[in-house]
Parts: C-alpha cells; structure tokens; sequence
C-alpha cells in the first residue's frame, strides 16, 4: 500500500505567555491547539491535548518568564505529552530560554544548567529548538539537534534607525564580550563609531557589576546601549551613566529580554538614557509598563522561523547569512 503523506503543522502554547503564542499563530493563519493544563493542590502540573496530535509536525511556544521553574516544568511536560502522542517531529519554541546566564563554570564546583536545560529538552523529546539572542553563542552546541538561533537585532536596529537616524550615533557595548553584536549593531546603522563599558562583575554578589569607564568617543552622541537581557538594570543603567560622564548627549537603552526582576523598573525610570527599547519575548505586566519603556513584537520573526522550518527552507536567509 502506498499513501503519499502530508505535513501537518500544529502549534501548542503554555500558559506562561499566551499572548505571544496567539500573535504568532494568527500570523501563521493557524489556531492554537486546545489543551487541558492544569496544576494539583501539591503544584504537580498537568497537560493533556484536546485532539489528535499523530504526525504531525509540533511547534510548542513557551517563554520562560517567572515563575521560571514552574514554565520550564510545564514545556518539558508539554514535550513529553506530544512525543507519547506519536507527533512526527516535535520543535521547541522557547523566545527567552531559561537559564542561558550559566553557560561555563566561574569558579569551582558550579554548574553548567544552560547545558542541563539542552539535556531536559532533548530527554523529553524535542527534536530541535528554536529561541531568540542567546546569552552566549555556544549554547547552540549544548543541544543534540538543529538550533536556530533567531536574532531581534532587524527588528530593534530598524526601529532604532528610523527614530534616531538623523543623528550622530554611537553604539555602546555594555561589556567587551559584546562587541561582535555591536559590530552588527553598527554595520545596519550605516558604520556608526562603536565603544564599550571596561567593567568588573562581583563575584561574591549576584547582578552587581562595577562599570568603570567608556573605552571610545561617545561626546556629542546619542549611545545606543545593547544587551541582550534587563534582568535587574544595574548593568545596563550603570553603562548609560559612563556615558552621559563621558559627555554623550543622550542614551537609548536597546535590549531583547525584559527581565525587569525589581528593582529594574525604579532604576531604568531613574536613569539617564531617553527611552528603553525591548521586544516582547517576555511578557511586560501593566505594573513594569513605564513612559520610556517600548516593546516590539518579535512574534513576526518567530512566525517566519517556524514557516520556514516547516517548509524546509532557509532560516539563515531571514538574517542575511548570519544566523
């Protein structure tokens, strides 16, 4: 007997953020697939999909947000749920991946959880992964799978660009292990100067750093401060200040993950830079909303990753060769 197959693609959703989900599938001219999800009075989680998932090639759209253990728990469960379902190829979507920061030992006898998180995934049953700027590129390698890599820098450089093109720009790496971003940052920002913060991180306190000076000309410019993740803001408000003492005439703080752990939002509010540019990878609850904050949509970016996954075409080719 012989049948000639047809791809069928699904995309399931968490209850992390499920306003990203429901962008992105209205995007791909899909619906979400119902599930039941659900925790029990001791917290153990629950999933359970309302139809027929056989064959079909799965796309699950969870963004680690906090509670980050519980959302991670929830996606792992959702893996596992499809594989046990016969789905065809199961394709992780996670736009913040959780635990990216501890990427190497920096000192004795710690652990290496961006690694151990690639370990869950791929034991739960993902076949690939697709996330957005990644804390460190080797993260990629810690899964045993195709990874795409998806980069918001299109989406916030053009933005960036069409608002403040018309001035003298500068784009500022908080630290020195940032520059090639920032060499990227400068090239669609038509060769704008580059520079970097030469800071120091505390080792005995978590999120402290001490930024020292700005290594570059930055006088009479707007710096444009990219990161990849706010979680605290004391980096990156520390950075703008080294820029406004370095006679900057203005500071645009460009992120990709809102993280805003408080007291982030009192010091970004505080702070000297003129706005804060993030994409929606995270979710931003009214409470963390401030008059400087703008969020992007990175759902498109995600939409065409997935269709082209799908359709067995070039991820790459969305980032110029790139990614």
């Amino acid at each position: 007997m012989k049948r000639t197959t047809e791809k069928n693609l699904m995309v399931f959703s968490g209850r992390a953020y499920p306003g990203l989900a429901e962008e992105v599938a209205e995007l791909l001219e899909c619906g979400l697939v119902p599930q039941d999800a659900r925790a029990f009075a001791n917290g153990e989680l629950y999933v359970r999909y309302e139809e027929s998932v056989r064959g079909c090639d799965a796309f699950v759209i969870q963004s680690h947000t906090a509670p980050i253990n519980e959302w991670i728990m929830e996606h792992l469960i959702m893996v596992d749920a499809l594989k046990r379902a016969s789905a065809k190829r199961i394709t992780v979507v996670m736009p913040f991946y959780g635990y990216a920061r501890q990427d190497k030992k920096h000192r004795g006898r710690e652990p290496i959880s961006a690694r151990l998180m690639a370990d869950l995934f791929k034991t739960a049953g993902a076949d690939r992964l697709i996330t957005v700027d990644l804390h460190a590129d080797q993260i990629q390698g810690f899964f045993d799978g195709p990874v795409d890599h998806l980069m918001a820098l299109p989406i916030l450089t053009d933005y960036v660009k069409e608002k403040y093109g018309d001035q003298p720009l500068a784009v500022v790496s908080p630290d020195a292990g940032r520059i090639k971003v920032a060499e990227r940052w400068s090239a669609r920002l038509g060769g704008v100067p580059l520079a970097f913060i030469h800071k120091t991180r505390r080792t005995d306190v978590a999120n402290e750093v001490v930024a020292n000076r700005v290594v570059g000309d930055v006088a009479g410019k707007i710096c444009i401060l990219t990161d990849d993740m706010i979680d605290t803001g004391g980096t990156i408000v520390k950075a703008a200040e080294a820029c406004v003492a370095a006679g900057a005439a203005g500071v645009i703080i460009a992120a990709t993950h809102p993280i805003l752990s408080d007291p982030a939002v009192d010091r970004l509010k505080n702070s000297s830079a003129i706005e804060v540019v993030v994409t929606n990878t995270l979710p931003v609850p009214a409470d963390k909303q401030f008059d400087k904050l703008t969020t992007l949509s990175i759902a498109p970016l995600i939409a065409r990753a997935i269709r082209e996954v799908f359709e067995d075409g070039s991820v790459t080719s969305m980032f110029d060769g790139h990614a």
